[in-house]
């Protein structure tokens, strides 16, 4: 009886139990033995395995974050954390090994592949910057989350004429800034990949306000100023602070912060992670390895899990563009 492994690593993302209910439920209907590795790599190495029947994944589909919890895992990235590894596996008897997560993830995948065992990779990033696949399982929770933040906000900026400064998540790139600034009707857009004018967007607002719009949302990527943890102040408080002392408007910033990673899957990555799941096992079955579950023009796609890593994936320009048009200022 072939056996396979689960485990999520990185930051979680809504829509991770998706993928894990669709991986146990496919695997078993192939009569395989399914093996859930909690909090990571660093679960891996410390042997923290447990067996996985249908009834692991009942009621599941709807809870956020990931039931196998996620963790770094330093020692991984050690000749003796990675023998560890490996002797795990091997005691196990497991055959393949199916990951959720980012590029780091992808890369401890290939690292196992290399051990002589089948790999298989699934996207789940909120950021949504991996490369092969237009989506992967937690952006459109994300940025749903996010529109709903807005909502609220533009409420309270139209009753009190204020300008609010939204950070959101977005270390490296801008895909959740552009994709909820689009939809959401932010008056500008923020994000690492563009260079940009704060003084220009200090004179689009006056300009704004003496025609009588005196509220805006400007959505800012927390990359924008470099590494968070590096600076002394977010994006968000740098820019929101430049448009106070530079317009005079009554300027708040909010920080959304990790409220975008939790919260009910949506309709869409619930799709998307039952599918990519799905489709996992069935690689493993038919023997592949080293292989990404990718979604591309609305179906599945297959590609080469090194392809994946390498392969730069950037924002839409077209779509920001458009969002300063559609901002009318």
């Amino acid at each position: 009886m072939m056996k396979i492994g689960i485990l999520t690593s990185g930051g979680d993302a809504p829509g991770m139990n998706a993928a894990i209910r669709a991986i146990v439920r496919t695997a078993l209907y192939h009569d395989c033995q399914v093996f859930g590795i909690k909090r990571g790599f660093g679960g891996l190495l410390n042997g923290e395995i447990v067996p996985m029947n249908s009834r692991a994944v009942s009621d599941i589909l709807q809870r956020g974050g990931t039931i196998l919890q996620s963790a770094r895992c330093p020692e991984f990235n050690t000749p003796e954390g990675r023998q560890k590894a490996k002797e795990q596996l091997v005691e196990l008897g497991l055959k393949g090994l199916i990951v959720i997560g980012g590029d780091g993830t992808f890369r401890g995948a290939q690292v196992i592949n290399e051990m002589g065992f089948q790999t298989v990779g699934i996207p789940a990033t909120i950021d949504n910057d991996i490369g092969c696949t237009d989506f992967s399982i937690g952006f459109d929770t994300t940025v749903n989350t996010v529109l709903d933040a807005m909502n609220k906000i533009r409420d309270t900026a139209f009753s009190h004429d204020r300008v609010y400064v939204v950070e959101v998540m977005g270390k490296k790139s801008g895909f959740i800034a552009v994709s909820a600034g689009l939809t959401g009707g932010a008056e500008a857009i923020l994000v690492p990949e563009v260079s940009f004018d704060l003084d220009e967007i200090c004179s689009q607002l006056k300009r704004s306000a003496a025609v009588g719009k005196a509220h805006s949302i400007i959505l800012v990527a927390e990359g924008l100023n470099g590494d968070p943890k590096e600076v002394e102040k977010s994006s968000g408080f740098v820019v929101g602070d430049y448009i106070r002392k530079h317009t005079g408007c009554d300027t708040r910033i909010t920080v959304l912060g990790h409220i975008q990673r939790g919260g009910t899957p949506s309709f869409f990555d619930r799709r998307l992670g039952t599918l990519m799941g799905n489709k996992a096992v069935e690689l493993i079955l038919d023997g592949a390895t080293e292989k990404m579950v990718g979604f591309t023009n609305n179906q599945i796609q297959i590609s080469d899990i090194n392809k994946a890593i390498k392969t730069k994936k950037t924002i839409d320009f077209s779509e920001l563009e458009l969002a300063h048009v559609m901002a009318g200022l």
